[in-house]
Parts: C-alpha cells; sequence; structure tokens
C-alpha cells in the first residue's frame, strides 16, 4: 500500500477504523483538525486507540505529527476554534516549553467523538529533566511537589509532554528508564506512594518492558492522577499475551484497521492505572513519522 498523500486517504482510514471500533464517524469534527494540521501529512505519523474498557469502545482518538515548519500548533487551535482563550496557565505552555527545549515534532490528538483533545511536544533530541521542567513558570505545581519522588524512582528523564486543553491536564513522559525504575519492587513501591492499586504479576511483567512511563497531572491537585505504562511498539501482536482482556470487536479492530504499510500491524498498548482501577490502551499505527521509524529502532536496538 502507498504512503499517505493528503487529507481524503487519512479521513477514510479514520472513518474505517471507527466503523471496526463500532463507532459513527463525526465528519464535521475530525476533517477541519486534518484540514488545519495538513502540511506534512505525507509523512506525518498518524494511530488510532481505543480503550479496553467496555467491550465496545466508546471513543476512537487519534494522533497524528505535526512538523515544527507548521507553526506554533496552539495558535493553529486557537485560529480554527478547537480551544478558547484563556488566562489559565494551560494556555502558556506549549510557548514555555518551546522557550525552554528544541522541540522536534508535535503531535495532535483527537476523538471521532468528542474533537480536538491534546498537543504533544516531542523532543527526545534534547531531554529535560524533570527538576527543570517544574521550574516552568505554566507547570502544574504538582510537578514541583512530586520531583522528587520521580526521580527517587528513577523518573528523571522527561522526552515528551502532552497537554490536554478540554480537561486541564499535562502529561509527562519519562524515557531513558533503568533496569531499576522498571523492577517490580520499584514499580509497587511508586503506586504505594502515589495511592494507586497495585499490580498483579502480569501488569508487573507488562510494565517492566515500558520504554515510555507516563504521569497525568493537573493544576487543580497537588496528586499524580494518572501512570502508564508503555512498551516500545511492536510489529504483530498476540491478544493472549495482553494483561487485561479484550473484546472480540476490539482485537477485529486491531488486526483490520487500515495501514499504509505492508505486512502485521504495528501496535503500541499501554497499561493505564488510575484510583479506580487500570485499563488498556490499544493503538495501531496507520503510518509512522520519519522520527518514530527512528525512535522504534533505537528502542529496539537497545539504544534507548
Amino acid at each position: 500500500m502507498s504512503g499517505v498523500t493528503g487529507i481524503d486517504e487519512v479521513y477514510a482510514a479514520i472513518e474505517e477504523a471507527a466503523r471496526l471500533a463500532g463507532l459513527s464517524c463525526a465528519r464535521e469534527k475530525v476533517w477541519p483538525i486534518l484540514s488545519a494540521y495538513a502540511d506534512g501529512l505525507a509523512e506525518a505519523g498518524v494511530v488510532y486507540s481505543v480503550s479496553s474498557g467496555q467491550d465496545s469502545p466508546a471513543e476512537l482518538d487519534y494522533t497524528v505529527t505535526v512538523p515544527p515548519r507548521s507553526g506554533d500548533p496552539y495558535a493553529t487551535a486557537l485560529a480554527h476554534g478547537f480551544v478558547t482563550a484563556t488566562d489559565h496557565p494551560v494556555a502558556s505552555l506549549l510557548a514555555d516549553l518551546q522557550a525552554r527545549c528544541s522541540i522536534s515534532e508535535y503531535l495532535i490528538d483527537g476523538g471521532v467523538v468528542g474533537g480536538f483533545n491534546k498537543i504533544y511536544a516531542h523532543f527526545p533530541q534534547d531531554v529535560q529533566g524533570v527538576a527543570e521542567l517544574a521550574g516552568l513558570p505554566s507547570m502544574p505545581p504538582a510537578l514541583a511537589k512530586n520531583t522528587g519522588l520521580f526521580e527517587r524512582h528513577g523518573l528523571g528523564d522527561v522526552a515528551m509532554t502532552g497537554i490536554d486543553y478540554r480537561r486541564r491536564t499535562v502529561n509527562l513522559y519519562f524515557t531513558q528508564l533503568s533496569e531499576e525504575s522498571r523492577a517490580p519492587h520499584n514499580i509497587l513501591a511508586l503506586h504505594r506512594a502515589i495511592g494507586l492499586p497495585e499490580p498483579d504479576e502480569q501488569m508487573l511483567a507488562f510494565a517492566r518492558r515500558s520504554f515510555r512511563i507516563y504521569t497525568t497531572l493537573s493544576w487543580d491537585s497537588p496528586r499524580i492522577e494518572r501512570i502508564c505504562y508503555a512498551p516500545p511498539p511492536a510489529r504483530g501482536w498476540d491478544p493472549a499475551a495482553l494483561p487485561v482482556r479484550i473484546s472480540e470487536q476490539v482485537e477485529q479492530f486491531v488486526r483490520r484497521a487500515p495501514r499504509a504499510y505492508e505486512g502485521e500491524p504495528i501496535v503500541i498498548a499501554a497499561v493505564k492505572w488510575e484510583p479506580q482501577g487500570r485499563y488498556l490502551n490499544l493503538g495501531p499505527y496507520y503510518q509512522l513519522s520519519p522520527l518514530m521509524r527512528k525512535v522504534i529502532g533505537a528502542v529496539h536496538n537497545g539504544k534507548i
């Protein structure tokens, strides 16, 4: 199959993926977002994802990479009405990150039901220390409060942030994870410190393979709201090896969702823990960006 050539192809892929997930794709919520960030779609990374929390997913999320040459993605979101102007610190965080580090690519995230969600800043070539990021004026105070906790558990380096403008939360994606940071005793201690349910042995085995661990913080609370463990994306996958049961519909979505490459789907799986419990996100890629191909290659070669 040839690569993505434009909005028509990307929209058709998202529409078909939504159908496979048992959802109706609202064109008026998807097309304007793709159109606003159309520059670079030919080489953009595109991934869809659903949650395993229900037999029939309630949402299909899609994430598309956007090159820095396209300009400030937050300004684009404002201009198109995807976000509303506000004096809340969430509106300034991306600008503070841009001033702090060299961003290799942006990503925008939306849902076929809910519309525009997040903007990610990815800076794997300019990894930032968690203490330095805590000093940004618009960063949630929860990060400064939890910096010591993160560092004690081997979570000191950040390669990406995700800003959710609707929920007013921030994701920090920790990288350069040591064996110790992924060890079962360390993960169990981290969950106890955060106040989250403890993983069982199957979950611990899954978390041990993480190449990124990420957390969710907000401006409204000092606590860590969520933690997620994500092994590297892999070609080919075995549903039986997942730590959470998935429905037949979700399995077929992952296997059959459109992709712009030959062979088995490349899939990223992530387990997310909240005070209420845990759930699994599954994301088959439609297309990999050049940077993500390099990142995946480095992970599998043991360089990350």
